[in-house]
């Protein structure tokens, strides 16, 4: 896997489908723990939505109807709930994603 967390050219952003009402490319996020069981991550963390692939259906029996799957770029390098890691990027339910107010200017 390639990791280029750097702005998505416009051209190639364009010939991508962002799915409506999704996250944006580039918005601040907060990767939360699941309140039913131990994870999926060891703490809470910031990181941002990459534009580098297009948020997709989540088809995992679990996942709840409509949910998508987004590519986040950690702040800081982090650890799964089994200890695994670090991890500076991963895939992550939408679900465990808390969209960050941007500041006023």
């Amino acid at each position: 896997m390639t990791d280029s967390s750097g702005p998505v050219p416009a051209d190639l952003a364009d010939r991508r489908a962002w799915p409506t009402g999704a996250l944006a490319p580039g918005s601040r996020v907060t990767v939360v723990r699941d309140r039913d069981w131990d994870g999926p991550w060891q703490v809470e963390f910031a990181g941002t939505v990459d534009g580098t692939g297009v948020p997709e259906p989540n088809e995992h029996a679990q996942s709840l109807r409509g949910e998508l799957l987004y590519w986040v770029t950690f702040d800081v390098s982090q650890y799964d709930c089994d200890g695994d890691g670090p991890y500076r990027k991963a895939q992550i339910w939408g679900r465990y994603l808390r969209a960050e107010q941007e500041p006023d200017a």
